[in-house]
């Protein structure tokens, strides 16, 4: 499993507006340029963060995004799964998917079950508060 750019980035802004809380509203070309992320890449990830309401964003003079859940509350499990479309390993295990002709009889799929329960609780056991620590 890999996870993408999109993942990765959406971790990033995330991790930029806990740490900037106290700041209120934070204009994400700030944001764009203190992650070195393009601000139009950018723009592609707020809508699905902000629909789940990790953030909220108000647009003029003064506005911006801010994080409105608690850093505590926001899994990174959940942020990964809605981000990459779920944390699945192989296709047959994506939430959806159409049953494989080959369950019954397949030898490698306790693997992949195994990991990918494995994975979602590693993931799931950290949170946006716990990446925002200092060292």
């Amino acid at each position: 499993m890999m996870i993408s750019t999109r993942g990765r980035y959406a971790l990033r802004v995330l991790i930029d507006l806990a740490e900037n809380q106290g700041e209120g509203y934070i204009p994400m070309k700030e944001v764009a340029r203190r992650q070195g992320i393009s601000l139009k890449y950018l723009e592609s990830i707020l809508p699905a963060l902000a629909k789940e309401r990790y953030i909220e964003g108000i647009h003029g003079k003064g506005g911006g995004y801010r994080l409105i859940r608690p850093p505590g509350d926001c899994r990174i499990g959940d942020i990964l799964r809605l981000t990459e479309g779920g944390l699945a390993p192989v296709a047959c295990l994506q939430c959806g998917a159409a049953p494989c002709e080959r369950k019954k009889s397949c030898r490698t799929l306790p693997m992949w079950k195994q990991f990918h329960a494995l994975t979602g609780r590693f993931f799931d056991g950290i949170t946006l508060a716990d990446l925002i620590k200092e060292e």
